[in-house]
């Protein structure tokens, strides 16, 4: 399928938020191994796992890795896989184009029961992501996107979002109610409407989908937690940055500290600038 890269395959639709042969098989592969998730929830080696540092990891994550990883490769041999449960792929030189996966984004979810979790994955070219799915296996909900061609929620094509100043829409966190940076940003700017959420990845998608407005988080981020959801935000018209209000990479290294995402990108500019003033 690597004629499919250059978006130009016979029968890709060419407007906005149109279907696109590389990521309709990317969402196959991730809704297969979502329902892997789903059926290995049963499974109580699945569910074991440790802390290491803030990451919850799990029985869960070698196999969704394994899975995901076996899919990607069937779609194109050519592309290597880079993933967050392969530590020697984190230590090569980024490869020209890549996928980018996080098998399990919202491990701890997962493993204690919760719904809050999704399975990822973004085709990355150069510095950025150009086509993505992610797959939330519990309410079998489906978020894709082409760069330049929108963000679809199960098919669907996302609005682009309207204007949304500061304080006003809803702000997300994975808590019951707003804690540490999301409620002094709650405080500043005004936000009553408030939605716990699960991982990274699903309340960006979230914000893409219109439920949610603005997300702060001042943890440890990875850019296999949200390239592929950030390009669903983005094509929607919204904003990911790091908390510092720059963007996001994709090179050199892997983690970063924070961020902010919003639907409104005058609105996460800024809050981005607020938190860095401070």
């Amino acid at each position: 399928m690597s004629e499919l890269l250059s978006g130009t395959a016979d029968g890709a639709a060419k407007g906005p938020g149109s279907a696109h042969p590389l990521a309709e098989a990317v969402a196959g592969a991730v809704t297969e191994v979502g329902a892997l998730l789903r059926e290995w929830r049963g499974d109580a080696e699945a569910l074991r796992g440790v802390w290491e540092g803030s990451q919850f990891k799990a029985g869960a994550d070698a196999r969704a890795h394994r899975a995901l990883s076996d899919r990607l490769t069937a779609i194109d041999p050519d592309i290597p896989v880079v993933s967050e449960e392969d530590p020697g792929s984190l230590a090569r030189e980024r490869p020209p184009r890549y996928w980018l996966i996080d098998p399990v984004d919202g491990t701890a979810s997962y493993a204690h029961g919760f719904p809050g979790y999704v399975t990822q994955a973004a085709l990355v070219i150069g510095d950025r992501p150009e086509v993505a799915a992610v797959y939330a296996p519990e309410s079998r909900t489906l978020y894709t996107a082409v760069r330049g061609r929108g963000a679809r929620r199960d098919g669907v094509p996302l609005p682009r979002h309207p204007a949304v100043p500061p304080g006003q829409g809803v702000l997300t966190d994975n808590i019951p109610e707003p804690r540490g940076i999301a409620a002094r940003v709650a405080e500043r700017f005004g936000y009553g409407g408030y939605l716990e959420s699960g991982s990274i990845s699903l309340k960006l998608c979230l914000i893409a989908e219109g439920t949610a407005h603005l997300f702060v988080k001042d943890v440890p981020v990875r850019d296999w937690d949200v390239a592929a959801p950030g390009l669903v935000l983005a094509e929607t018209g919204g904003l990911l940055t790091r908390l510092d209000g720059t963007p996001f990479p994709y090179r050199g290294g892997y983690e970063h500290t924070g961020l902010v995402g919003g639907a409104d990108p005058a609105t996460c500019r800024t809050v981005a600038r607020w938190l860095t003033a401070r």
